[in-house]
């Protein structure tokens, strides 16, 4: 597995790679400055070194939508061996489960989604693509979230809520009601900016 980013989540993405046996073989990254994570080389992006599947290792949901769009091939999962991930739920091309998250039953889970440390997604749920999950966020039960959107750290969203599209739920936030689409979300209850 090859991985598109060389930063701190892409350490945390190694870790997990590590922790299911999958061989980690490099990394790419623009910055000509970064040659090394750890015993990883990393060298800029060449279609002709990239085995069958790459896990872009980027935060920023916008940016890992680009390059998703940029690049040929397949791609990979993630899931740490500590993630309670339920059987009958979907996790679709590259997204990322970290350790203690939590998916439960008949949950769907889009492309390149970020499901960070312990945070839970409840039965019924569906994420859209390019989704991050802070770590500690908690979505109850028949959530939807819109592309690209980021709940932060600790949120907690109560059933059946609708987040649109690349909308930013805060730390903390607790979110009662529906989030239109390109919405600032904050405080408890979470209102919109």
């Amino acid at each position: 597995m090859y991985l598109y980013g060389a930063g701190g989540h892409a350490k945390v993405i190694i870790e997990i790679l590590q922790s299911t046996g999958v061989p980690v073989e490099g990394l790419f990254d623009e910055n000509p400055d970064i040659k090394q994570i750890w015993q990883y080389p990393v060298m800029k992006y060449a279609p002709a070194l990239v085995s069958p599947e790459i896990i872009i290792s980027i935060g920023k949901n916008l940016i890992r939508k680009k390059i998703a769009e940029q690049l040929p091939g397949r791609f990979g999962i993630a899931q740490h061996q500590r993630a309670n991930i339920s059987p009958t739920a979907m996790i679709a091309e590259g997204t990322v489960v970290m350790a203690g998250a939590t998916i439960n039953a008949d949950a769907l889970i889009g492309r390149h989604c970020i499901i960070n440390t312990n945070a839970s997604v409840d039965h019924e749920c569906v994420l859209e693509d390019f989704v991050h999950i802070s770590p500690n966020a908690a979505l109850c039960g028949n959530v939807r979230v819109g592309e690209g959107t980021h709940i932060g750290a600790g949120a907690v969203v109560i059933p059946g809520v609708v987040i649109g599209k690349w909308a930013v739920i805060g730390a903390g936030a607790v979110v009662t009601k529906d989030i239109p689409d390109l919405s600032l979300a904050v405080g408890n209850p979470a209102r919109k900016r």
